[in-house]
């Protein structure tokens, strides 16, 4: 017989634990649960080099105490102060790190907005977290054939906020696309966080220039700042200039 192997991602013990025993019951399903993002991490490296890899995620939504309008993501490699990595995080760094690994997200309550961040961000799946476990395991056993599960009630919301998402997206680009080679390199530099001062070493040119650089990408992208200048880039697939060969370059020119 094949077995499913489920990792359980919840920080309340109880649930994590009885969902878990839950599971177990089940002849095809080897279950293990995990009580937070790191530790989470922890079970998929060490599985991964015993050669024992995951199957399915089961992740909580509220992961981290992460609630609507709550905290923001973390970068799932850092967590917070407090070692949490919030679910979504931890949804998209696994899909990045572990591609074959297929994430459910298990939420307290439906929620259209966030159930369409999960999708986005590489989860299969939205469930409640109070639906019964014949429905669970249906959901475990359909994500590993690539379906997508989610509420009935929710799917015109999901459709309409990634509909959104889609047209926003696409505004994006096309601000983008109006900008000069050298505008948008400016632009790169103001997504990996660069002043001003520290983007006119990297790209040799002087302070004024630059200022007038980071105001034509303000004008042309429609925004009155750099964090709305970084959000729209980062909607359009912009990402930041590499930065880890600056001290080299830097290093080789004189003073």
């Amino acid at each position: 017989m094949v077995r499913i192997r489920v990792l359980v991602v919840d920080d309340h013990r109880i649930f994590a634990e009885s969902l878990a025993a839950a599971l177990a019951a089940e002849p095809d399903v080897e279950v293990s649960a995990a009580g937070g993002g790191p530790a989470a991490l922890r079970c998929l490296e060490r599985a991964a080099a015993e050669g024992r890899r995951f199957d399915v995620l089961l992740v909580d939504a509220d992961l981290g105490g992460t609630a609507p309008g709550g905290r923001p993501a973390v970068p799932v490699q850092a967590g917070d102060e407090d070692g949490l990595v919030d679910g979504i995080s931890l949804v998209t760094g696994v899909r990045s790190a572990y591609p074959q690994v297929r994430l459910v997200v298990l939420a307290e309550k439906d929620d259209a907005g966030r159930a369409a961040v999960a999708l986005q961000a590489g989860a299969s799946g939205w469930v409640a977290k109070d639906c019964s476990l014949s429905r669970l395991l249906t959901v475990i056993r359909g994500v590993l054939r690539d379906e997508t599960h989610l509420p009935p009630a929710l799917l015109t919301g999901v459709l309409r906020e990634l509909t959104a998402t889609r047209k926003h997206r696409t505004e994006s680009e096309r601000l983008v696309e109006s900008l000069t080679p050298r505008e948008r390199e400016v632009l790169r530099c103001m997504v990996a966080g660069l002043g001003r001062k520290a983007v006119a070493e990297r790209l040799y040119l002087s302070p004024h220039t630059v200022r007038t650089h980071m105001q034509n990408v303000l004008g042309k992208l429609g925004v009155h700042s750099t964090l709305a200048a970084v959000a729209l880039a980062r909607r359009a697939g912009v990402g930041p200039v590499d930065l880890s060969g600056d001290v080299v370059e830097r290093g080789g020119q004189p003073a």
